[in-house]
């Protein structure tokens, strides 16, 4: 008998969602619950596992009852995640050696400098196709291997494992100390700088490099696959398919041709190129990932331009200036001026991803006057996200040979309407905004649903994604390279300001 519904766990930056989709991906029921941020010194961002798997379950639970359900009505269960936040934890008691390691955190900016020393910042980018930057997994696994007190002799036992949250996430809802499944998959293992490209399997060389026990490694499966059979909150049900959080964003908007794009709106804005099954180094600065792997077919390949700080600006702004009272505000704010006033904000707060990889950036705010007020602030942290957007832009085309036609976009901020103009207006393409916007939790659960035959291909996938708004671009050719010019030259005032 054919199951109702699948469900997805989008495990995200800032909160932990559970969502509930049908057959024609719409979503029926979700529920939400935020977890919070830790910033134990400047440039360090933590997370609780314990906290994250505690919501997990609440969410789960939450939206089944809301909706009337039990794990019998579900098809398939897919998880979506935060990628490159670093755990490790003990496989007998289940017990984490140290809060989570957020992929915004710098503090493996000594190891990364000292890899780069040989070879230079994209040493290993023929092996894993990104450069060395404290974004990634393997610089975090090797300082908590060498800061955290009786981990190293754990991990060459076997005992201390590793894992990016959706691996945590599967381990625990797969039975835990019992019998739960060590695993993550490709596109997550893509973005540790641990994993060869090709061979889709961790590379000796590289963890011999960063000192890593191979023990400690999940193995590497396909993102839409049957991995085990739930326990607890999802007894009985499929565990099937696993995708970073933008994969999934880029599989949920049905972008599964060569030359589709998204880019999401989030915490930080990530935008990727669906290049097939071809693998296309990036010479300005863009990443070259997995975008998916659907059980056994040939790898799917995309190229990703990654933006620290977008969304989490709109956060700064509300929580640590307190300039506004909700996210929601800002648009508002920002519409009571005509423009920026002349002034930048480049929140380079983590450094400067895509395509600087400048870890020595800090944020500016640029072409400060008396003139300047709280609205003129307000317009430039919107315009902020959307410049960097063009860089990243500017770098795939370059790469590719591609150039966009039009840019699918998902995400909190897409809600924006004035930032979603000036989008279309500094691209000069035109920007599309999907009916179902929760993308990111509907890649998951499409994943998932394939490896169970909820869904057939995804070809029946494609059709049911469907247009909910489209912004034209409006703004005069010599209006927008001047400000673009302007961008960039604020862009160059936040380097070399950590030694």
């Amino acid at each position: 008998m054919m199951k109702d519904f699948v469900l997805a766990i989008d495990q995200g930056t800032t909160s932990t969602r559970a969502i509930v989709f049908n057959s024609e991906g719409q979503v029926v029921g979700s529920k939400q619950k935020e977890h919070e941020q830790h910033y134990p010194k400047p440039g360090w961002v933590e997370h609780d596992p314990l906290e994250i798997w505690s919501a997990a379950q609440f969410v789960i639970q939450g939206v089944l009852n809301d909706l009337h359900l039990s794990p019998k009505d579900l098809a398939a269960v897919g998880i979506t995640n935060q990628r490159e936040t670093t755990l490790v934890w003990n496989r007998k008691t289940g017990k984490p050696y140290h809060p989570a390691i957020v992929w915004q955190d710098t503090r493996t900016d000594r190891i990364c400098n000292q890899l780069a020393e040989t070879g230079g910042q994209d040493r290993f980018r023929d092996i894993t196709g990104l450069p060395l930057a404290t974004y990634f997994s393997g610089p975090k696994i090797s300082w908590l291997l060498e800061n955290v007190a009786g981990l190293r002799e754990d991990a060459e036992k076997g005992d201390a494992i590793f894992g990016t949250i959706d691996s945590w996430l599967v381990w625990n809802l797969t039975g835990g100390v019992e019998s739960g499944l060590h695993i993550t998959d490709v596109t997550n293992a893509s973005r540790t700088l641990l994993m060869d490209l090709q061979t889709l399997d961790w590379d000796d060389g590289m963890t011999d490099i960063l000192d890593i026990p191979k023990a400690m490694l999940p193995r590497i499966v396909p993102s839409s696959q049957v991995y085990g059979e739930g326990r607890g909150v999802v007894a009985g049900v499929p565990i099937a398919g696993i995708l970073g959080d933008q994969q999934a964003a880029l599989f949920g908007q049905a972008c599964y041709a060569p030359g589709e794009a998204k880019n999401t709106y989030g915490t930080g804005c990530f935008m990727l190129l669906n290049t097939g099954h071809e693998l296309t180094p990036s010479e300005s600065g863009l990443l070259t990932t997995i975008a998916y792997q659907i059980g056994d077919q040939d790898v799917v390949y995309a190229l990703e331009g990654s933006i620290a700080i977008t969304g989490a600006l709109v956060q700064w702004l509300r929580d640590n200036l307190r300039m506004i009272d909700t996210a929601e505000e800002i648009e508002a704010l920002a519409k009571t001026v005509e423009d920026n006033g002349g002034i930048y904000f480049v929140p380079a707060f983590s450094g400067l991803f895509a395509p600087y990889w400048r870890s020595d950036a800090r944020g500016v705010i640029v072409g400060l006057t008396r003139y300047i007020h709280r609205g003129h602030i307000a317009r430039a942290v919107l315009e902020a996200t959307a410049f960097q957007t063009r860089e990243v832009l500017d770098a795939m085309e370059k790469d590719s040979g591609v150039k966009l036609q039009a840019l699918k976009v998902d995400g909190g901020m897409v809600v924006n309407d004035l930032l979603m103009q000036f989008q279309a207006d500094v691209l000069n393409v035109p920007v599309i905004r999907p009916r179902v916007a929760e993308t990111t939790s509907l890649g998951a659960a499409y994943a998932a649903g394939l490896a169970v035959g909820y869904w057939n291909d995804v070809e029946s996938l494609r059709k049911n994604w469907q247009k909910d708004k489209q912004w034209d671009p409006q703004m005069d050719d010599d209006d927008r390279q001047m400000r673009y010019m302007e961008w960039k030259k604020a862009v160059t005032r936040t380097f070399d300001w950590v030694e």
